[in-house]
């Protein structure tokens, strides 16, 4: 799936933790003796220590946002929006609401509405179903990610040396809500050696052959690099050598850490400020191959494929990701099924969008990673997509009323 990276895998980079910081305790140390008397000066105030951070969009705060009409929502991304949200209906419905903005049967009367509402009024499906809310400051970022082309074989030959492979049966998930009710949702990966669960193999290991002779190539990729960055994006096309395209979809993750090399080199001074992007990076790692397989290790997660047919790529929710149209969020703070409202400084990325899909590094609040479809103009806006601004989610009108009843507020009404 464009997929990127279920939430909670790893990596959850963009995975996404939080710590309470403690109230620092009473001094035991005597002021300094002075000789001559000094004016008393007034303490200052004290310093206000920051709280736990949110780890949902219920914790984060949710307040009525503007009327839906005011976004100007043009009719042909309003139509988009719709479409998507249809088809996401089913998992919307029967999927576990982890960011405690909705409940069970919520949404079950804008889906029957959105069956068979007219695609010619759709602006009017979501200004009529829905109630637009801001979850936290509402303080936006959004990054980009597209379906990658890359040369490929089916099977191994001279130039086609890197192995795709398939999910290996040996490894297992769990979910940590079962063992603690506070960590529903977060997900543990490893296998099992002796009895105990221990950590599935890292990238390293990996590409050193801990898998080989396990019969899990579906593929073999041309390139290291273009293959590390199609991981990243959870799916993409192997170009064949006889011109045909083997597309590959999201089927696992070794549930290692997830580490964005970008910010990585960035913050080591490899990177200047015009080589910030994808592409500023993966021309970084050609010219220094050596140092560029090492900076490739240290992000530990490995994803693995699986054949995709039929229509693609997969999101998430397991159904098809729509190029301008879905966005991939952290079900923490953003129902999977539910439309976003971006308004940012890069203008491209403004508008409606549905939320389909996850990502390792997309962690936390207001958080989004929106998909751009294939082919080069979309590479370049993926790699190139650093926006920033407002974000606001669209939910039932029950969900939003009953959350502005416990908060004191009115519900939101477009």
């Amino acid at each position: 799936m464009i997929a990127r990276l279920v939430a909670g895998l790893a990596g959850l980079a963009m995975l996404s933790a939080c710590a309470m910081v403690p109230t620092p305790g009473v001094s035991d140390q005597h002021p300094p003796r002075h000789h001559a008397p000094k004016p008393v000066e007034p303490a200052p105030p004290p310093v206000a220590q920051p709280g736990p951070k949110p780890t949902t969009a219920a914790q984060a705060g949710v307040r009525p946002g503007p009327s839906f009409a005011s976004f100007g929502i043009n009719p042909d991304g309003a139509r988009a929006a719709l479409a998507a949200f249809r088809v996401s209906c089913k998992g919307l419905q029967r999927r576990t609401d982890n960011s405690g903005l909705t409940r069970a049967g919520d949404w079950s009367e804008a889906c029957g509405q959105a069956a068979s509402w007219p695609d010619d009024d759709a602006s009017n499906f979501f200004v009529n179903q829905l109630a637009v809310v801001q979850v936290g400051d509402g303080k936006a970022y959004a990054t980009g990610y597209y379906e990658p082309e890359i040369a490929g074989s089916r099977t191994p030959a001279p130039g086609y040396e890197v192995p795709v492979y398939k999910k290996p049966s040996d490894l297992v998930e769990g979910d940590l809500g079962d063992f603690y009710p506070d960590l529903k949702g977060k997900k543990i990966r490893g296998k099992v050696q002796g009895g105990k669960l221990i950590p599935y193999p890292d990238r390293g290991q990996i590409e050193d052959g801990a898998l080989k002779g396990m019969k899990l190539e579906i593929g073999y990729a041309a390139d290291p690099v273009e293959f590390f960055f199609l991981q990243v994006q959870g799916s993409g096309r192997l170009r064949l050598p006889d011109g045909s395209v083997m597309r590959i979809g999201y089927d696992g993750q070794n549930g290692r850490e997830y580490v964005g090399i970008g910010k990585l080199m960035r913050d080591r001074g490899l990177l200047g400020p015009g080589q910030l992007s994808m592409q500023g990076v993966m021309a970084w790692l050609r010219a220094n191959p050596a140092e560029g397989d090492a900076i490739m290790r240290e992000n530990k997660s490995f994803v693995f494929f699986r054949e995709l047919t039929g229509a693609g790529p997969i999101g998430a929710m397991n159904v098809p990701v729509t190029r301008r149209v879905s966005v991939a969020a952290d079900p923490a703070f953003v129902p999977l099924g539910a439309p976003v409202l971006l308004q940012l400084d890069r203008t491209e990325a403004n508008g409606l969008w549905i939320a389909q899909d996850t990502g390792g590094a997309i962690k936390g609040s207001n958080r989004f990673d929106t998909f751009w479809g294939a082919g080069d103009d979309a590479r370049t806006i993926a790699g190139g997509m650093s926006g920033r601004g407002r974000a606001w989610l669209l939910i039932p009108r029950i969900s939003a009323a009953r959350l502005a009843e416990s908060g004191g507020q009115p519900a939101a009404r477009s």
